[in-house]
C-alpha cells in the first residue's frame, strides 16, 4: 500500500512529529511511505491509497489543492488527520486571528481551528467506549493544545473535552458555553472519511521563529503518552484497513 505523509507548516517541531509517524508507518511491512511538506505535488496524492498530515497554517494552499484534497477523500480514500492540521491563521494587533478562508479544506476535514487556551492539564474522555477506534481507552489528562473549533457536516464524535472561558492571546477568545470540545472524532465525505485528531503538539527552541529567535522550552505533548501512540497506531491501521484491522 501507498501512504502519503504530509508533515509541514510553522510553529511546530515538524522533525518530531515526522520521524515519529514515519517509525509508526514502518510497523506495517505492506506500506511504502512518499513524505512532502505540502501538498502542492497532486500526483502523488492520487497515486496514494491513504493520507496522514501533521501540518499547522500552510496559508499557501491552492484551490486546486484544496479541490484535489476533497475529491481525494469523495472517491472512497481515508485521511488521517493530526493536530494543526485544520488551523490557518495570522498575528494581528488583537492576537491570534483565525482565518476563515480555505472553505474547501475546512468542510473536508469537518473543522476549522479558531483558539486554544494556555496549554496547561485537561482531561480527555471517551466519548464512544464501543466505538473500535476508542475501544478500552480509559478516560486521560494529556498537556496539550485544547483546540476550540467550529464544525462543518456530519461529526462522529470519539474523544472530547470540556472548556469554558478564555482563550488568551487569539481575537476568538471568549468561550462561554460548555460545550463538549472535540478532540477526536470521523467526518464521512462522499464515499470516503477523515479521522481528526487534535492531540499532538510538538515544538522546539527555534520553532517560533522569526518571531521568537529562542523559545523558552521544548514541548512535546501528548507525544510523552503512551495512550496517544496507541491512539494514533490505531488510526493508521483505521487508514490502512478498515475498523476490521482496530
Amino acid at each position: 500500500m501507498s501512504a502519503y505523509l504530509v508533515c509541514g507548516g510553522r510553529w511546530h517541531d515538524f522533525d518530531f512529529a515526522r520521524v515519529e509517524l514515519l517509525r509508526l508507518l514502518g510497523e506495517h511491512e505492506q506500506v511504502r511511505t512518499r513524505v512532502a511538506e505540502n501538498f502542492h505535488d497532486l500526483e502523488a496524492l492520487d497515486r496514494s491509497d491513504f493520507l496522514v498530515t501533521y501540518t499547522c497554517d500552510l496559508d499557501a494552499l491552492s484551490d486546486a489543492e484544496q479541490k484535489a484534497l476533497a475529491a481525494y477523500v469523495a472517491r472512497g480514500r481515508r485521511w488521517f488527520a493530526l493536530h494543526g492540521t485544520n488551523s490557518v491563521f495570522a498575528f494581528v494587533e488583537e492576537g491570534v486571528q483565525a482565518l476563515r478562508t480555505h472553505d474547501v479544506l475546512m468542510r473536508t476535514l469537518g473543522s476549522r481551528f479558531l483558539a486554544h487556551p494556555k496549554i496547561e492539564p485537561y482531561t480527555v474522555t471517551n466519548a464512544r467506549p464501543d466505538h473500535p477506534l476508542v475501544a478500552g481507552i480509559e478516560n486521560f489528562e494529556t498537556d496539550d493544545e485544547l483546540y476550540l473549533c467550529e464544525y462543518f457536516g456530519a461529526i462522529e464524535p470519539l474523544l472530547a473535552t470540556r472548556f469554558t472561558g478564555e482563550a488568551t492571546g487569539f481575537v476568538d477568545r471568549d468561550w462561554p458555553e460548555d460545550d463538549p470540545r472535540l478532540v477526536m472524532y470521523l467526518h464521512p465525505e462522499g464515499r470516503g472519511e477523515v479521522l481528526y485528531l487534535t492531540l499532538g503538539h510538538c515544538r522546539g527552541k527555534y520553532d517560533m521563529r522569526p518571531r521568537m529567535d529562542v523559545y523558552p522550552r521544548v514541548e512535546r505533548g501528548s507525544w510523552n503518552l503512551p495512550v496517544y501512540y496507541e491512539l494514533l497506531r490505531r488510526g493508521l491501521r483505521w487508514a490502512i484497513g478498515g475498523l476490521e484491522a482496530v
